[in-house]
């Protein structure tokens, strides 16, 4: 009882910190063509913030802790146990932000993606069971700092021709093939492989929660690749036309 109040406290923390640190954001300069969606703005700013962070955690816990790698069920450190802690409040605050600010057919599909990440992390944080799982999901946030990135730049006006545009774009498909295609078909594998040593509904939710992801994130994939690549090229070569 004693360890769950804690566990609550942590995430109800973290919650209270990212809804602080999007007013902090509020009080910066916003670029002025980013003004007309100034709310968008901090929203990935923030979103930013929290990839940065929790996906260096995450490979740190995994470097101080080796154990865990071996068994992602019930090992794991105070560090990443934290980890997931913090990352659930971050989801269950940029839910309610974009909940109450965008409307719901313009962004139902991270409502969902949060939908699922609430309900799985909160089992590990609470039962403290899962929580190396949880920290290998975690790495996707090595591609998110380029997503962010890339969104931000995008509103900033920056030219999508250009020297930093183009490395961010090449870091942002060549991480996401790496630490999140990857990363969610090991966990798939993971899951498969392991049936036995979870319970019935962890693994069902587990295994629908991937399933939809996985098939989220290749859509995304895509709609970078067309976007950032396929159609830059084509409209490349009809300039040399």
């Amino acid at each position: 009882m004693y360890f769950h109040l804690m566990d609550i406290g942590t995430v109800l923390g973290s919650v209270g910190a990212f809804k602080l640190l999007n007013a902090t954001l509020t009080r910066l300069p916003v670029p002025y063509v980013a003004l007309r969606n100034a709310w968008k703005w901090r929203n990935i700013s923030t979103s930013l913030i929290h990839s940065t962070l929790t996906g260096p955690w995450a490979v740190l816990s995994f470097y101080l802790h080796p154990e865990m790698a071996e068994d992602l069920i019930s090992t794991h450190s105070v560090l990443s146990h934290s980890l997931v802690s913090v990352s659930t409040g971050y989801f269950i605050y940029d839910f309610m932000d974009m909940a109450l600010n965008q409307k719901f057919s313009k962004n139902w599909e991270l409502l969902f993606h949060h939908s699922v990440v609430i309900t799985c992390f909160s089992i590990a944080v609470l039962k403290r069971q899962f929580v190396g799982f949880a920290v290998v999901a975690l790495l996707v946030e090595l591609n998110s700092v380029f997503l962010h990135l890339r969104q931000l730049l995008r509103m900033s006006g920056v030219a999508t021709r250009g020297n930093l545009y183009r490395l961010n774009s090449a870091l942002t498909l060549g991480s996401y093939v790496a630490f999140r295609i990857s990363t969610l078909a090991w966990m798939t594998r993971w899951l498969v492989l392991n049936r036995g040593r979870v319970s019935l509904p962890c693994y069902a939710a587990g295994s629908a929660g991937l399933s939809v992801i996985m098939v989220m994130n290749v859509v995304l994939f895509y709609r970078l690749l067309d976007s950032d690549f396929i159609k830059a090229c084509g409209d490349r070569r009809k300039k040399e036309k």
